[in-house]
């Protein structure tokens, strides 16, 4: 059994109102967006009375009841998780495709969802939690992180595309260029090595596609400083307290 760790929560002042959208989605009820249309829709109370108003602001210590059920805020979890292949990065699929909650659904009573996406054929580091705060620091274009990919592609890599790999290259929706790229075993020029903070869609497959390769097989090996260390592909771990640290510093940028 993986022992749950109860992490410290960051610098919150008990006196300090909360939007009532954000205490529905932090207390793990829904999304911020979908908080707005329960409370519009005249599902949500606040110590006995309808709140319909969008952006009501409340108090830690108040009643909120949702559905006439008493909800309360989540004490937060984070779940690092070595994707494998054939998994999609979705809450739901309405496809009945295996899901990477089905995965983790032993971590936590609480209602984790990913951060950011992996192509469902996409394996590696892929980060699970409640903390929407800390989720939309790490996926915001204006936050990017630093991503190491592992690309295996159908034939060798010739020098020159590394290079204008490097330098940029020209997409449909605009130049992309890696922060570092190498080959990532010397003696297999099939395989290599991509730094990249881009938070575009497919980045990486389109970059080579671009150059006529074709990926076989791609394996993020590093997301904002997280590693998938000693953890056995599908197997997943809870992050240590100095991670979560690390990760709210907005350190490994």
């Amino acid at each position: 059994m993986k022992k749950r760790i109860e992490y410290k929560e960051q610098n919150f002042d008990p006196n300090e109102p909360i939007r009532l959208n954000k205490y529905l989605a932090n207390a793990g009820v829904c999304s911020r967006r979908e908080a707005d249309e329960f409370i519009q829709a005249g599902v949500v109370t606040v110590n006995g009375e309808v709140v319909t108003e969008l952006g009501t602001k409340v108090m830690r210590t108040d009643v909120i009841r949702f559905h006439d059920a008493t909800v309360s805020l989540e004490k937060k979890v984070y779940v690092l998780l070595n994707k494998p292949k054939d998994y999609v990065t979705t809450s739901d699929d309405p496809q009945q495709r295996k899901t990477v909650m089905d995965l983790v659904k032993n971590a936590c009573t609480e209602r984790i969802y990913p951060v950011g996406r992996l192509d469902r054929n996409t394996t590696g580091v892929l980060l699970l939690t409640n903390d929407g705060d800390l989720a939309s620091k790490l996926t915001h274009p204006k936050f990017l992180k630093k991503k190491i990919y592992h690309v295996y592609l159908d034939r060798n890599v010739t020098a020159y595309d590394l290079q204008q790999i490097a330098q940029g290259i020209m997409l449909d929706d605009g130049e992309i260029k890696a922060d570092e790229v190498q080959y990532a075993d010397p003696n297999d020029k099939k395989q290599v090595g991509i730094e990249i903070h881009s938070g575009k869609n497919r980045i990486v497959r389109r970059i080579f596609e671009s150059l006529g390769y074709k990926v076989t097989k791609l394996d993020r090996v590093q997301f904002a400083g997280l590693t998938k260390k000693n953890l056995r592909r599908g197997d997943w771990r809870y992050l240590t307290e100095e991670e979560v640290d690390r990760l709210r510093m907005g350190a490994y940028e």
